[in-house]
């Protein structure tokens, strides 16, 4: 069976697991047991296999972490949770754990401790703040799982022994690592990766099925599913857009991370070496930045390259120390309130100050466009998705786009179809910042029309961002779909940065055939009279 093959199974046991197991709890919440088990059972194999790689290079090659004592095994904590972030004493593993499970009268008891020592074990260490609340979501205690002890823990165990029986070991796919054939790791059966002690295919495995639950629960969640996931396909035109023409980067920075999925994308893109000094983010919302998180280590991100904090960026912004970056990719929240002139201070904020004027309260989108723009070092590129109507409204947005324009920091404006996103309709865009353009000049793409439709969503397809991607490296004016516009041009159309203000859209109306349609009136004509003549004749026989 190939990779592809072994990835629909396991997309198929997972379906099937979240069927089987929903019960009483809605899919949206249960999606908090689900994933939080898989990153118990990721964590747990993937510090013994770190510890099993060591012991076996020192000569112990019957070593088993997961058979070790304890007492004995408490020894090497601080060494182990130095390089990993964390430590689990062999009891706690997930496969022991699980075994246990249905002679444990108080396994919610037993998980809940196990959840607790796994966090404090980072307590005092470069890795605490990494650590802290990653499981606070799943609650073992809680009356949706059943309204005893016994019924929750019934209804644990068959968590525990669905995730524990999903097939992970998939083959390793020769397509994983970066754009350039840059290397994740290694792709060689068997083969620790890069001193985790983990294969490269089976981190893969991890990630894909932490993945496709996250696309499978926010395609179920209504409108709050986009609020944390963008889709696969259009963070992976961000970060292609991001990377272009860079082979390394030493920053990458998402300013409203959501669960992460732009950063692993740009980590897909360069490779996760190609990134020296790792993966910052903000997110504001706790679940989906406990999320972020977690998505971090299962695609085994080091605690000590990501760096991903709690709180709102536009009015306490967490990584002032760490600016500016190399490459933003970000799909903040469209249109949400924020303070604005509420707070005489961020009108001098210098993140805010150069346009002379706050982005409305009422709408935030441009708030975290300069926020990026001043966090964006001077050879970086930024890629944001926006609600469209950031490019054409009135007031104290048109005086920011007077300033991004006039300063020359637009590099590309993109249409995106409709419909790409969970819970909105709306053809989103994309806007690209730089601030080394060689040219006084703006890319603007229509790409409304690049997608097929899946489902009750579209989707841009490879061919679809191969395209959008080579325009915007080549900027060859293509008719009806691209235009490379004079900035001059831009400031006498009121700074209106709608895509379709410069592009051309396409006339698909047939061309009228004068001749033939007046000779069709005629026809009709001639049959009306025909009728009125055979109801006359009619009637006068009545």
């Amino acid at each position: 069976m190939n990779s592809t093959q072994q990835k629909q199974e396991l997309f198929k046991t997972i379906w099937a697991i979240a069927n089987e197991l929903r019960g009483s709890v809605d899919g949206w919440d249960f999606k908090q047991y689900v994933l939080g088990m898989l990153f118990y059972r990721y964590i747990s194999e993937n510090i013994t296999a770190y510890i099993n790689r060591l012991q076996h290079e020192a000569g112990l090659t019957d070593f088993d972490y997961a058979a070790f004592s304890d007492e004995e095994a408490i020894e090497a904590k601080e060494d182990i949770v130095r390089e990993k972030g964390f430590f689990i004493l062999p009891s706690q593993l997930f496969c022991n754990v699980r075994r246990r499970a249905k002679a444990d009268a108080n396994l919610n008891e037993t998980l809940s401790a196990v959840f607790a020592a796994i966090e404090q074990s980072a307590v005092g260490t470069a890795s605490e703040d990494d650590m802290r609340g990653l499981f606070e979501d799943l609650d073992v205690n809680s009356s949706k799982l059943g309204n005893t002890v016994q019924k929750r823990n019934e209804r644990l165990c068959k968590i525990l022994d669905a995730i524990g029986e999903m097939d992970l070991t998939t083959s390793p796919d020769p397509s994983k690592g970066g754009e350039n054939n840059k290397p994740h790791g290694t792709n060689e059966t068997n083969t620790p990766d890069g001193g985790s002690g983990y294969s490269s295919h089976l981190i893969d495995a991890f990630g894909d099925a932490y993945e496709y639950l996250m696309t499978m629960y926010a395609g179920n969640a209504g409108k709050s599913g986009g609020e944390f996931f963008t889709p696969q396909e259009v963070s992976r035109l961000l970060a292609l857009i991001a990377t272009d023409g860079k082979q390394q980067v030493q920053k990458v920075y998402d300013p409203a991370c959501g669960s992460g999925s732009l950063l692993l994308q740009v980590c897909k893109v360069l490779g996760r070496d190609n990134v020296r000094q790792g993966f910052f983010g903000q997110e504001i919302n706790r679940t989906t930045y406990n999320l972020c998180r977690i998505n971090m280590f299962l695609h085994d991100i080091n605690y000590e390259k990501f760096d991903i904090a709690l709180g709102d960026t536009l009015e306490e912004p967490k990584h002032w120390d760490d600016q500016p970056f190399d490459v933003i990719v970000s799909n903040p929240p469209y249109s949400i309130r924020w303070a604005g002139d509420d707070n005489p201070l961020l009108i001098n904020d210098e993140r805010f100050s150069p346009a002379g004027v706050l982005a409305p309260k009422s709408k935030a989108d441009l708030a975290f466009t300069m926020h990026i723009l001043h966090w964006l070092g001077s050879s970086g590129t930024a890629a944001i998705v926006e609600f469209p109507g950031v490019l054409y409204r009135g007031g104290a947005e048109q005086k920011i786009r007077r300033y991004l324009i006039d300063n020359n920091f637009v590099d590309c404006v993109i249409q995106l179809p409709a419909n790409l996103f969970f819970g909105v309709s709306i053809a989103t865009c994309i806007i690209v910042l730089k601030k080394n353009k060689q040219e006084n000049k703006t890319l603007f793409i229509d790409a409304s029309a690049e997608f097929v439709h899946e489902g009750n969503k579209n989707k841009l397809t490879e061919e679809n961002i191969r395209k959008i991607l080579a325009e915007y490296r080549e900027r060859k004016e293509v008719a009806h779909f691209s235009a490379y516009v004079d900035n001059a041009c831009v400031e006498e159309n009121g700074y209106n940065l709608s895509v379709n203000s410069y592009v051309e859209q396409e006339d698909t109306r047939e061309e009228i055939d004068i001749d033939r349609l007046e000779a069709e009136i005629h026809r009709v004509h001639a049959n009306v009279n025909r009728l009125f003549e055979e109801i006359d004749r009619l009637t006068k026989e009545i």
